[in-house]
């Protein structure tokens, strides 16, 4: 998820958004890197039962290295157009490419990879448009 600030409230967005995901089993523990919000958004997470109490927060720097390597493709890519205009579209951008990834990676539950017209739907179902 995409915020202009680091702050609590996205960190509790997050936090949020992350267990509403279709989980196969409910984190033990969370490894994020040393923003001063985490911690505090993950307790206040836990105090409103967004998080389970026995889930274990891991803030080390770099323990997230092989998620941001992921990122590289972006960087690259928004490097060459010389930046965005504006937040709006560097959100939309970042999610479009990190969708189109997903799909390639095979990271879409009950969906095969030749499976075009389910592709299409899942791509829709993301930005609210007509597939």
């Amino acid at each position: 998820m995409l915020s202009a600030k680091r702050d609590i409230s996205a960190a509790k967005r997050f936090f949020k958004k992350m267990m509403r995901a279709d989980h196969r089993r409910l984190p033990r523990s969370i490894n994020v890197d040393k923003n001063a919000a985490y911690p505090d958004a993950f307790s206040a997470s836990q105090e409103e039962k967004v998080l389970l109490v026995d889930c274990q927060l891991r803030c080390v720097k770099y323990l997230n290295n092989i998620i941001e390597q992921d990122h590289r493709f972006i960087k690259k890519k928004v490097r060459s157009s010389q930046c965005f205009g504006s937040f709006y579209t560097a959100e939309r951008t970042i999610e479009g490419v990190e969708a189109m990834n997903m799909l390639r990676k095979g990271q879409v539950k009950r969906l095969a990879g030749n499976d075009v017209m389910g592709q299409a739907k899942f791509v829709a179902s993301l930005f609210q448009i007509a597939a």
